[in-house]
């Protein structure tokens, strides 16, 4: 449990704690704000991300995700809802470009083999 810094993107720092942390299986849950935030929809059709870039101050009404490996190192896989001033919700997938204002974190660790992610045909991405 802890908070990320001010300022700090998001993922990047979520994916810092699990590396330095050794945490190759788990979950990670959070609450907060933030300055700006980057958000993806996967096209399926064309099997490509699409994002949003929110370019205003934003609360965290929910941040989920897991935590696995991808090519031998821990990658961070999470949805956010996000809400703005008037109550609106967006919601996607986090992307790099997330800027902390504030936000208080949770990170289960589990024992166990890690998952490994790798391409998957059918879909386009990298699954467990």
């Amino acid at each position: 449990m802890g908070k990320l810094g001010y300022g700090s993107d998001v993922l990047e720092e979520i994916t810092t704690i699990c590396t330095n942390r050794d945490v190759k299986l788990g979950r990670i849950a959070a609450i907060g704000a933030v300055k700006k935030a980057r958000i993806g929809y996967y096209n399926q059709e064309k099997r490509e991300y699409r994002f949003t870039d929110l370019d205003f101050p934003l609360e965290i009404a929910n941040l989920i995700g897991n935590i696995s490996l991808k090519d031998g190192s821990p990658f961070v896989h999470a949805h956010v809802t996000l809400v703005d001033k008037t109550g609106k919700a967006y919601g996607g997938h986090l992307a790099p470009g997330t800027v902390v204002f504030a936000c208080e974190f949770v990170i289960e660790a589990f024992d166990g083999p890690p998952f490994n992610r790798s391409y998957d045909d059918k879909t386009g991405l990298s699954l467990w």
